[in-house]
């Protein structure tokens, strides 16, 4: 038997009051009682006082632990793996969740608030407390004959009395003997009945629940119909007739609690088999398996307790599949609407209604998207054309173009003030770049035959049509079209259409970004610039193009990708070489080889690619006409630096310096004055030169032209340190012919090379 010691249900009516109502009796002033001290005082024990636990209550508590440590595992009904077999979906029975989510521990009856409408009855605890002419503390209990007894007051029959009338009842009793005597009346332990839970129940048995217990507490309680058990006619038996009926979808669906009946002592709770099960999938606001409450129940009913269809559900189209096992084949579908007929139609035990979705498409609407202001499905409209569609150019600009203008204010202004935020490159870069160019040449329409389905690309002179009304390419529009008009960055146009905005510095007389006609060359943009200053290094050129970093940095990170494999296979076979007694030191050694390697390698991942080209000029060359004829991309950079008066040396040499040039002086005397280390190594001596080249000595020993080759103003010389030739960062390193041309081949400067030995 279990013992239940709280309703779970919220929206019963016992749980509204709250515990409060059973303090009440609180004395409401210590001097109201010291003035009553004198009076007849009635007590049997402190009313404030918590009854003790009775022996079922300890029974009780241990049953409810128990149930809290078990999670019982509801198994699928047959109709549940059916519908899972049929639409691959596990649906849930509507309703059984409601039951699953029951607490499993209540509290003690005497904590639970009492309705006003409960009636009183044997075994009712009342704490009652009366002052003035008369002094009462008394907790008295309702015996079966439906009285309680005070002494010195008597017997007050309470049977049938309800818990708002009782402080009436007792005040009234008290008063034919006392004048001036206020009462107060609160609850204690309350009655419990029991009940009985059969037919198709999860948990069949008797029950026992507080005597203001309705039918749904007591469902909760016993866990609910099984899976054959009715949600739909759960009956009340009383004295061998049926007192009432509950359709529990009723409640949960919509909230009628309508037909919750009160339950009595010895009351049977009759849970029948369901008539039918039908499932309900597709675009419906809750697909689950639903219970027929007739045999007759129509669709209508059905979706108004699934809450109806959602916006996205299409009326038009609904399946339903039926069993009929008389049949040789067994299932049927048929297809029809949800109309006024179609939510007529009845269900039958085990059917299947499918609610199909909206297909999100339009058959009114046409379609800009691209390089434009905002992509739009507008309207179609008879006779509808491109012009229609795109009144003007402006309406090309897109919302990345006025983001990149606003941009240039907010990183110019920072709180009001002036604070510069860019660097004189990135603020240059910009200049020419804040709009994307559209492609005018061709835009396209595409357009799908809904009859056949093939789809057709209509591509059009998007400049043409919008210059002319009466142009052939303001072509007609049908309704689903979708134009789609592209910038030159997503289909690249011919050089001689793109936009070229080429940037030169130094030593010109108008140094800024030029706007430069396509095929335009370095010398048209020197010309721009007003020509180059008596001052202008022509050897020291500097020329950079985006296109070219790009690629340099992607053969960059491959260079270090290759080395890194190529040092570790080298380390590997050094480790495997090892033995005999000095191994141990042997290994360590290759170990601290190829943290050294490791170590460089990472030094170059931190090397970028500036996208320097260089332009092979040479020392004698004054005149700008000698710039190589390379047609201008948009975003180039050419410097023109004035002379520089220094030479740099660095790496194995006694004290790294930059040393005034001077006009023939060669390698070999810098180096001399300089003076060379025991480390350095002499066969690898190189020259970055001004010009971008290097000039190397690999393979052609120290009396090499490198030795001989006169030095020119801001060329730099680099001593490499001798590496042992065993080690395996050595035999990495000697894989490349001329790393050091190579670091030039990525646009590597001299002061980026000078950090890879630090």
């Amino acid at each position: 038997m279990h013992q239940i010691m709280k309703s779970t249900l919220p929206v019963v009516a016992l749980l509204v009051a709250g515990s409060a109502f059973a303090q009440q009796a609180d004395v409401q002033a210590t001097d109201v009682q010291s003035l009553m001290s004198k009076q007849p005082r009635i007590t049997n024990q402190p009313a404030l006082q918590a009854p003790p636990r009775s022996a079922a209550d300890e029974v009780s508590q241990r049953v409810e632990n128990k149930h809290a440590e078990k999670t019982e595992k509801i198994e699928n009904s047959e109709f549940q793996n059916f519908v899972r077999y049929a639409t691959g979906k596990n649906l849930p029975v509507f309703g059984a969740d409601f039951f699953q989510n029951t607490p499993s521990s209540f509290a003690p009856l005497q904590n639970t608030p009492v309705p006003s409408e409960y009636m009183l009855g044997a075994g009712d605890e009342l704490l009652i407390r009366a002052w003035g002419s008369l002094d009462v503390d008394y907790r008295a209990v309702v015996d079966r004959n439906g009285a309680i007894s005070i002494p010195t007051i008597g017997n007050i029959n309470l049977a049938g009395v309800k818990a708002s009338d009782a402080e009436a009842v007792i005040r009234s009793s008290i008063a034919k003997l006392y004048r001036d005597v206020t009462v107060n009346v609160s609850f204690g332990r309350l009655r419990a009945i029991t009940v009985y839970v059969v037919g198709q129940a999860r948990k069949p048995g008797s029950y026992t629940v507080s005597g203001f217990s309705t039918l749904v507490t007591a469902l909760l309680v016993s866990g609910g119909p099984n899976a054959a058990g009715s949600m739909r006619n759960v009956q009340v038996k009383r004295n061998g007739k049926v007192q009432g009926s509950l359709d529990l979808y009723a409640f949960i669906a919509k909230g009628d609690k309508s037909s919750d009946i009160k339950l009595q002592d010895g009351d049977t709770i009759f849970i029948p088999a369901a008539v039918g099960h039908i499932a309900l999938t597709g675009k419906v606001n809750t697909p689950a398996i639903f219970e027929l409450k007739t045999a007759n129940e129509s669709i209508s009913s059905v979706l108004d307790l699934a809450g109806g269809m959602p916006v996205v559900a299409d009326p038009r189209r609904a399946f339903l599949e039926r069993l009929d096992p008389s049949k040789s084949q067994p299932r049927t579908v048929e297809e029809f609407a949800l109309n006024g007929a179609g939510l007529a139609k009845t269900l039958k035990n085990g059917d299947l209604l499918t609610v199909t979705a909206i297909t999100p498409d339009f058959a009114n609407a046409v379609t800009l998207r691209g390089n434009v202001n905002q992509a739009l499905r507008v309207p179609f409209k008879s006779g509808m054309r491109i012009r229609d569609l795109i009144p003007n150019r402006e309406s090309l600009i897109t919302r990345a173009s006025v983001q990149r203008q606003n941009d240039i204010l907010l990183q110019q202004t920072v709180d009001g003030q002036d604070e510069k935020k860019e660097n004189a490159s990135s603020l240059s870069a910009r200049i020419g770049n804040l709009f994307d160019d559209v492609n005018w040449d061709y835009a396209v329409i595409e357009r799908i035959d809904r009859a056949t389905l093939n789809v057709s690309l209509i591509p059009f002179n998007l400049g043409r049509a919008l210059d002319t009304a009466n142009a052939e390419d303001n072509l007609q529009l049908q309704a689903g079209d979708a134009v789609t008009v592209f910038s030159q960055n997503d289909i690249r146009v011919p050089v001689a259409k793109r936009k070229v905005y080429a940037r030169i510095e130094g030593e010109v007389n108008v140094p800024g970004v030029y706007q430069m006609a396509p095929g335009e060359t370095l010398q048209s943009l020197v010309a721009k610039a007003g020509g180059a200053t008596s001052n202008a290094y022509l050897f020291g050129t500097e020329f950079y193009r985006d296109k070219v970093r790009a690629e340099q940095q992607v053969n960059l990170e491959k260079t270090v990708r290759r080395l890194e494999s190529q040092l570790r296979t080298e380390s590997a076979k050094a480790a495997a070489n090892q033995s005999g007694a000095d191994a141990q030191l042997a290994a360590l050694k290759v170990k601290s080889e190829q943290e050294s390697g490791m170590q460089a390698l990472a030094r170059m991942r931190e090397l970028k690619a500036t996208g320097r080209v260089s332009l092979d000029l040479s020392a004698s060359d004054e005149n700008t006409d000698k710039l190589p004829q390379l047609k201008l991309e948009n975003g180039d950079q050419l410097i023109i630096p004035s002379r520089p008066d220094f030479v740099h040396i660095f790496g194995a040499v006694n004290q790294e310096s930059s040393v005034i040039w001077r006009k023939g002086t060669t390698v070999e005397k810098y180096l001399a004055n300089a003076g060379v280390t025991s480390e350095a190594d002499l066969e690898g001596i190189f020259v970055l030169r001004a010009n971008g080249t290097v000039l190397s000595s690999t393979g052609r020993g120290w009396f090499s032209s490198v030795s001989s080759a006169e030095v020119m103003p801001g060329d730099s010389i680099v001593v490499p340190e001798r590496l042992n030739k065993e080690t395996a960062y050595k035999s990495v390193i000697n894989g490349l012919k001329d790393w050091a041309q190579i670091l030039s081949g990525f646009g590597i400067s001299a002061a980026a090379i000078k950090s890879l030995r630090q």
